[in-house]
C-alpha cells in the first residue's frame, strides 16, 4: 500500500491564504510524498504513500484548513503509482481557465501586530505589515490567479531578506503576495493641499496624530479608499467636516482602539464584540448609552445606535500606538483609549469613493487639512462594510463591501453566467459562473455620473477577472436608470440580450438566492420605490414568487405625492395626502405653516389627476413622520424613518390597534385609520410606537392570509424597510409564531444593495426554464 498515490482538486477561497505552505507542512508531517500547486480552478495535489496517511491527510485537509480559507469542493481519485516523487513540494502555478477568485481583504493579524510593535523586528512601525494570514487581497489585484505579478506589488522588488521569507513554505509569509518591508515596500508621506510646503521630513504619524489632536480633519489613504478621520469628541471638528462634505445629518461612522474604549458610551453584546473583533472588521451598529449623545452629539443626530469599527491596518493601529505613547509590544492595545476617531469615506456628497494620490489631491483639497498618502495603488475601491446583529446575535450585512466581497454565494443550480447591473440607489452588480454567484462591492448612487462611470468600468473588470462572457445582461424595469443604459451598452458590445427584472420581484428573488430555495414563497416587498408593471410607484407590495414567475397579490394603499419626487425628500408633503384623503385637507396650510409652500399644496391635493400615486410604504413612514411632527425634511434618504423609529426604541412596545388597518378583497391593505389616529396624537414616541406595532401586525396578517389561502408555507422579507429592526422582528414574531416559515437578507443587505443578486437569479431561472408548476403563478 505504500505505492497507493490520490490526486486531489480542491475549489473555493484557497488561494493567496497560505493553503499551499499547510498542505506542504501537513503532508511531510504525516511522511507523504508529492507535490501541491495552485491551477485556474483552485489548487492540485498528489500524494504518495500508505493508505491510512493519504487517509489522514485528506480528512484533517478539510478539518485543519487556515482561518480565511473556506473549501466549496473537493474531488479525489486513487491510483497506483508508477512514478515514485521524492520528497514533497510546493511546484509552480499551472494556467488555465480561470474558475478560482481572490479572497477578501482582511484586518491586520495578532501575529503581525506583535511584529509592528517590536523595536527589535525589521517591521517595526512598517505600514504595511502582512502574512498569508492578513492584509489587503481583492483592492490590490489586477488579474488571475493571485500571484504577485499580477498585483499591485509587482510595482515592489523584493529585498533579499523578504525573498527568503516568500519562498520558505514554514514562513506565514510563504507567497504573501503583498509582502514587503521597510527596505523594499510602499512608504508614507506628509502633503498639504493648495501648499508648497516641504514636508518630506515630517514623521506621517507624528504629524497626523497632531493635526487630529488640533481638531484638524486627515485624510489617510486606506486600502480600498481614502478615509475623512477627525477627532470625534471635538464638536467644532464633526461640525466642519459635515459642512466641508455637504452631509448635514447622515450618521457618521467611529473608529476606536479597542472594546474597552467603548463601554463608555455603547452597549456591546457577545454578537456584537465577536463582529467587531473579527477578521472581516465592519461598522456595526451598536446601541448608544446616554453619556453618548452628550460625547458626540453630531455624529448620530436623533438616533439611537452608532456605527463603530475597530481598526484593520497597520497604519490605522499606528495612529492609536501614536496616541498610546509608542509603547513597546501589545499590552496597551487592550487599554481604554481616549481617542474616537470620525472615519467617514473620502469623497464629496454623492462622488465615488477617493482612491488615487490625484484624486486625493484635486477632491478632497477643500475637506481635508492634511493628506496621509502612501505609493501603493488601490486597484479596487472598496468602501468599509456595514452590519448589525439581531437580537438573538445573527449577522445582518446592511452595506456588503471590504471584509465580505469578492466572496461568492453558493447558488441552489448551475447555469450560463449572466450579469445583473442592480438599481439606481446603492447599487452593485452580480456576475455569476457555474454555481457561484459574485456580488460586488457596494458602488454607491448611479445618481452622479461619476459613480455610473466607476459602475461601467467594474463590470469589465470583473468579466476579465472571473474571465466569463455573458449570455444575458439583467438589469431593472426603470428605462431610465443609468444602469438599464449600461445593459443596453453591454448587449451591443457582446451581442447578447437582455432582460427587465421588476424592482420588487428582484428583492424577493435575491432573498430566495441567498437561502438556495427553489420553490414558490409569498413575498412582502417593502421600500421606498420602484417601478411597476404599470409604470406607477410601488413599494408596498405582497407577491407570489416562484423564480422567473411572479404575481402581484396585493398591495398598500395608494397616497398621493403631491411634489412628485420631493415628497419623498419633505415628509411634511405625505402627510399633507393623508390629511386630504381623511378630508381635513383645510388643516394643511394651519398644521404646515411654517413649509412656504402649504397653502398651494393644499390646493394641489384637491385636483387628483396632479399628484403621481404611490404604493410605497416608505411613503407611508415619511407621512407618519410628518404628521407626529418628527421630521418636515429628509436630510438623507429614509432618514424620517430612521428618526421614528428612533422614538419607538426609546418608548418601548405598545399594542397594535386593532382597527387601525384595513385588508381589502381585492388585495389592497389601507393603513389610513392608523394615520387618522397618528394625526391627533400629541405624544410623538408614543405615536412612533403604535405606528410600528400597528403597521407590523397589518404586514403580517397580510402575508399570512396570502400564505394560507395558496398553501405555501414559506414568506420571505425583502426591501430597504426591512433595515427597521423593529418592524422586522414584530413581523417575524408574527409570522413564525404561526407556524410558517420565514426567509431575510443576511449576507447581503435587505436594500438595494441586494437587487442585482436578485436580478442574476431571475435571469438564470428565465434561461432554464427552472420553477415548480403552480397553476396559481402565471407568468406575468
Amino acid at each position: 500500500m505504500e505505492n497507493l498515490q490520490r490526486q486531489l482538486q480542491v475549489c473555493g477561497l484557497v488561494q493567496g491564504i497560505g493553503f499551499r505552505p499547510y498542505v506542504w507542512r501537513l503532508a511531510r508531517e504525516l511522511g507523504l510524498r508529492g507535490w501541491v500547486r495552485n491551477d485556474a480552478a483552485g489548487v492540485s495535489i498528489l500524494i504518495q504513500g500508505g493508505l491510512p496517511q493519504i487517509e489522514e491527510f485528506t480528512r484533517r485537509l478539510i478539518n485543519e484548513i487556515p482561518p480565511l480559507g473556506k473549501i466549496s469542493g473537493l474531488n479525489y481519485a486513487d491510483s497506483a503509482v508508477t512514478k515514485l516523487i521524492a520528497g514533497f513540494e510546493i511546484v509552480a502555478t499551472k494556467r488555465g481557465t480561470i474558475r478560482t477568485m481572490i479572497g477578501p481583504d482582511v484586518a491586520v493579524c495578532d501575529d503581525c501586530l506583535g511584529e509592528l510593535f517590536d523595536p527589535n523586528d525589521r517591521r517595526w512601525r512598517y505600514a504595511f505589515i502582512n502574512c498569508t494570514n492578513c492584509g489587503p487581497r481583492y483592492t490590490i489585484t489586477r488579474a488571475l490567479p493571485y500571484d504577485r505579478g499580477r498585483t499591485c506589488m509587482a510595482d515592489f522588488p523584493l529585498c533579499a531578506e523578504c525573498t527568503a521569507e516568500y519562498h520558505n513554505p514554514a514562513t506565514r509569509r510563504f507567497h504573501a503576495e503583498p509582502l514587503s518591508c521597510p527596505n523594499c515596500g510602499p512608504h508614507l508621506w506628509i502633503e498639504k493641499p493648495n501648499s508648497t510646503a516641504n514636508c518630506a521630513d515630517l514623521d506621517p504619524i507624528k504629524f497626523t496624530v497632531d493635526e487630529l489632536r488640533a481638531g484638524k480633519i486627515v485624510a489617510l489613504k486606506g486600502i480600498g479608499g481614502f478615509h475623512l478621520a477627525g477627532d470625534a469628541r471635538n464638536l467644532i471638528t464633526v461640525q466642519n467636516l459635515r459642512q466641508r462634505k455637504l452631509r448635514d445629518a447622515k450618521p457618521f461612522a467611529l473608529m476606536v482602539a479597542n472594546i474597552a474604549a467603548i463601554s463608555e458610551w455603547g452597549e456591546i453584546n457577545d454578537a456584537e464584540r465577536m463582529l467587531l473583533l473579527s477578521h472581516t472588521r465592519p461598522i456595526v451598529l451598536i446601541k448608544k448609552r446616554p453619556l453618548a449623545d452628550a460625547l458626540f452629539p453630531a455624529i448620530a443626530p436623533g438616533l439611537t445606535h452608532l456605527g463603530v469599527m475597530l481598526p484593520y491596518t497597520p497604519l490605522h493601529w499606528l495612529v492609536f500606538h501614536e496616541v498610546a505613547g509608542r509603547p513597546y509590544g501589545i499590552q496597551w492595545m487592550q487599554a481604554p483609549q481616549e481617542l474616537v476617531l470620525v472615519m467617514t469615506s473620502a469623497n464629496p456628497s454623492g462622488e465615488p469613493l477617493v482612491i488615487s494620490n490625484h484624486a486625493a489631491r484635486e477632491r478632497l483639497a477643500g475637506i481635508a487639512d492634511s493628506l496621509l498618502l502612501h505609493n501603493r495603488e488601490i486597484v479596487a475601491r472598496c468602501d468599509d462594510s456595514v452590519a448589525r446583529c439581531d437580537p438573538i446575535g445573527r449577522v445582518q450585512i446592511i452595506r456588503r463591501a471590504r471584509g465580505y466581497t469578492p466572496q461568492a454565494l453558493r447558488l441552489a443550480r448551475s447555469g450560463p453566467s449572466v450579469v445583473a447591473l442592480g438599481g439606481l440607489l446603492k447599487n452593485t452588480q452580480c456576475i455569476t459562473r457555474g454555481r457561484e454567484a459574485f456580488v460586488t462591492q457596494h458602488i454607491g448612487g448611479l445618481d452622479h455620473p461619476e459613480a455610473a462611470t466607476q459602475a461601467r468600468a467594474l463590470t469589465r473588470e470583473i468579466c476579465t477577472l472571473l474571465e466569463i462572457r455573458p449570455v444575458l445582461i439583467a438589469h431593472d424595469l426603470q428605462p431610465d436608470f443609468p444602469s438599464t443604459h449600461h445593459a443596453a451598452e453591454l448587449a451591443r458590445l457582446w451581442g447578447v440580450p437582455t432582460l427587465a427584472v421588476q424592482h420588487h420581484h428582484a428583492h424577493i428573488a435575491a432573498v430566495v438566492a441567498e437561502h438556495g430555495v427553489t420553490h414558490a414563497v409569498i413575498g412582502l416587498a417593502l421600500d421606498g420605490v420602484g417601478m411597476g408593471l404599470d409604470r406607477s410607484a410601488w413599494g408596498g407590495e405582497l407577491l407570489l414568487v416562484n423564480g422567473a414567475q411572479w404575481r402581484r397579490l396585493g398591495h398598500l394603499a395608494q397616497l398621493q405625492m403631491p411634489g412628485g419626487e420631493r415628497a419623498a425628500r419633505e415628509p411634511w408633503r405625505m402627510a399633507a395626502a393623508v390629511l386630504a384623503q381623511l378630508g381635513r385637507g383645510a388643516e394643511i396650510s394651519r398644521r404646515f405653516a411654517t413649509q412656504p409652500t402649504s397653502r398651494e399644496i393644499a390646493t394641489l391635493l384637491t385636483l387628483d389627476r396632479y399628484c403621481p400615486k404611490t404604493t410605497s410604504l416608505g411613503r407611508w413612514f415619511d407621512a407618519a413622520a410628518g404628521l407626529l411632527g418628527v421630521s418636515m425634511l429628509n436630510a438623507y434618504e429614509g432618514h424620517s424613518a430612521m428618526l421614528l423609529e428612533a422614538l419607538a426604541q426609546r418608548h418601548g412596545v405598545v399594542p397594535p390597534q386593532e382597527q387601525g388597518f384595513m385588508l381589502h378583497a381585492d388585495g389592497t391593505l389601507d393603513l389610513l385609520p392608523l394615520l387618522s389616529r397618528l394625526a391627533d396624537e400629541k405624544n410623538a414616541a408614543l405615536g412612533a410606537a403604535l405606528f410600528h406595532s400597528t403597521v407590523a401586525h397589518a404586514l403580517a396578517e397580510w402575508a399570512l392570509d396570502a400564505a394560507h389561502r395558496l398553501q405555501i408555507n414559506t414568506i420571505a422579507l425583502a426591501g430597504g424597510c426591512f433595515l427597521n429592526q423593529i418592524l422586522t422582528e414584530a413581523v417575524t414574531a408574527r409570522i413564525v409564531a404561526s407556524g410558517v416559515n420565514i426567509l431575510k437578507a443576511r449576507q447581503f443587505p435587505p436594500n438595494d444593495g441586494g437587487l442585482s443578486l436578485g436580478q442574476a437569479w431571475v435571469a438564470l431561472q428565465t434561461l432554464e426554464g427552472h420553477h415548480v408548476p403552480c397553476s396559481t403563478c402565471p407568468s406575468s
